[in-house]
């Protein structure tokens, strides 16, 4: 493997540093919402209502988003020619389909499967060499995109903001009970 230079290393390091960090506020919300279960099922879960999902919605979400983000990140490594397209929006129906189904399974299976998408990122980012992240794709509402500038708002950036949606599901709880 082929290691990144100075200041690509230094803006992995920062990713991987940020994607820990997001990983331990996960871990600190799942004692709660694992003893607040059966949560209720938000009456919409489609991309309009995001904001009013409880934690089923949330960790399916995530639970299907980390993985989905790296297969994307693998088509537009392997594809030709560049750029690759990739991705999709808010409201593909497989993305709310897999929310729909998965909602209602126990928050320790959803944690788990997102923990070991997480892990498969964290290795394969560690793997791609500076000639991978300048792979490029075109996703079709940002246009082109290099493999280094997806992980931070598909999958980092992504992670941190519904770990702030969820402690904030915890904390409105809390204070009405």
């Amino acid at each position: 493997m082929v290691r990144l230079t100075c200041d690509t290393g230094q803006m992995d390091d920062m990713l991987l540093d940020r994607l820990q960090a997001a990983r331990a506020g996960l871990a600190a919300t799942r004692p709660a919402v694992e003893a607040g279960a059966p949560w209720p099922m938000a009456a919409v879960y489609d991309d309009s209502d995001e904001a009013r999902w409880g934690p089923g919605e949330v960790l399916a979400h995530l639970a299907e988003m980390a993985q989905y983000w790296l297969g994307e990140i693998e088509r537009v490594l392997d594809g030709q020619p560049e750029p690759v397209p990739f991705g999709r929006v808010a409201t593909d129906a497989v993305r709310i389909g897999l929310v729909g189904r998965d909602r209602s399974l126990p928050p320790r299976e959803l944690y788990d499967r997102i923990d070991d998408a997480l892990t498969r990122f964290d290795r394969r980012w560690r793997s791609l060499t500076p000639a991978d992240l300048a792979r490029r794709g075109v996703h079709p509402k940002r246009g082109e995109m290099t493999i280094a500038q997806m992980p931070d708002p598909f999958i980092v950036g992504h992670l941190e903001g519904h770990v702030v949606q969820l402690e904030t599901i915890l904390a409105d709880a809390a204070a009405t009970h």
